[in-house]
């Protein structure tokens, strides 16, 4: 599961798709519709909210209108909650680390997508970006 912080415009079709199933995924496990995937690190900035299903919702949103932006048929009545919700922190080293990690994966899967990306991370609109560096519940994976 990887609910990205960058944007949805970031994400290639792949990408995108996988994002929305993920999200509604985490959707159902915060709304404890499903026991899988309860403890996953991912999850655990929604978790900390005042109301981790209005923000998983909020976040779901814009997943939503970027895809009907492109032309997919995302289905908004499986998001359960309003666009609104207060905006949560994203610190500028977790951008960069899943930045980082977005671009290796397109490099591979879609260096055309890639090639029109710009060479900064663009923060999903929930995200209100701070100082600071990769959270705690991100799994860093190295490459050697």
């Amino acid at each position: 599961m990887r609910l990205w912080s960058v944007h949805p415009r970031c994400l290639d079709a792949t990408g995108l798709v996988a994002l929305w199933r993920e999200a509604l995924l985490a959707q159902a496990v915060l709304r404890g519709e499903t026991r899988g995937y309860r403890h996953h690190p991912q999850l655990r900035r929604f978790q900390e909210c005042a109301d981790p299903c209005q923000s998983i919702a909020a976040y779901l949103w814009p997943v939503q209108a970027e895809a009907v932006r492109r032309g997919y048929r995302f289905d908004a009545s499986k998001i359960r909650g309003p666009a609104g919700a207060p905006t949560l922190t994203v610190s500028v080293g977790q951008l960069d680390y899943e930045w980082q990690h977005l671009t290796a994966k397109l490099t591979l899967r879609a260096p055309d997508w890639l090639a029109h990306l710009g060479r900064d991370p663009q923060p999903h609109s929930l995200f209100t970006v701070v100082p600071g560096d990769v959270a705690p519940w991100e799994i860093v994976r190295t490459t050697t």
